[in-house]
């Protein structure tokens, strides 16, 4: 893991990874004991449109987080190794290759985040911030899984005009964006929200806006 040979509009990305707290990234924290260890792929990269990230949409068939907007990720695999070493850079990269196709060999990890709990699946999350210093196709590796992987212009997620806030049925309020024709929301909103915030990239948002979960019915 190293910063060098970073992008300059990264640097403020790497820094706040270096010095944030996870109370403020989110007010789900790992719980003491328990929990499924696992890593997403926050991968930055440089597109036609300026800087981009890397965003999968998962299929609408599976059991959980069916339908939802994510980073590449998920559980760590006994290959992958410790949980507090190397294991999680590695199972961030190993899931990222088995969803999305792209060569972990143009991946620059740069930062890892403080890890987080999502309390519906239980999974103790490390958000492992990447750089793709050289890029490579990509794609839904399996439609059963994933229906699409795509990349948005960070323009895009700062644009006041696509941000707004979501009610979840529990009452829990949360930041959305509305991007690539589909709503962003839950524990990838919240990191994207949370990233743009401490990189010093947010512009003023009506953070009275509402979206529904349902928003195109």
């Amino acid at each position: 893991m190293t910063e060098e040979g970073l992008p300059e509009w990264l640097e403020p990305v790497a820094r706040a990874a270096r010095t944030v707290a996870p109370e403020q990234l989110s007010r789900f924290l790992p719980p003491e004991r328990g929990g499924r260890q696992s890593a997403v792929l926050i991968l930055f990269g440089e597109g036609t449109h300026g800087p981009e990230l890397l965003l999968m949409e998962r299929a609408g068939s599976l059991r959980s987080h069916a339908g939802q907007l994510s980073f590449p990720g998920g559980a760590l695999d006994p290959e992958d190794g410790d949980p507090d070493g190397d294991g999680l850079l590695r199972a961030a990269l190993r899931e990222a290759e088995e969803e999305t196709g792209l060569d972990p060999a143009g991946v620059q990890i740069f930062g890892v985040l403080p890890r987080l709990y999502i309390p519906v699946s239980g999974f103790v999350v490390a958000p492992v911030l990447g750089w793709w210093r050289s890029p490579s196709p990509f794609h839904a590796v399996d439609p059963a899984e994933t229906a699409r992987v795509f990349t948005v212009p960070v323009a895009d997620l700062t644009d006041p005009a696509n941000r707004a806030t979501t009610v979840h049925p529990s009452g829990h309020r949360g930041p959305a964006f509305l991007v690539e024709s589909a709503l962003v929301w839950g524990f990838t909103a919240g990191v994207i929200d949370r990233i743009i915030h401490f990189a010093g990239w947010e512009r003023p948002w009506d953070r009275g806006k509402q979206v529904p979960l349902d928003w195109r019915s």
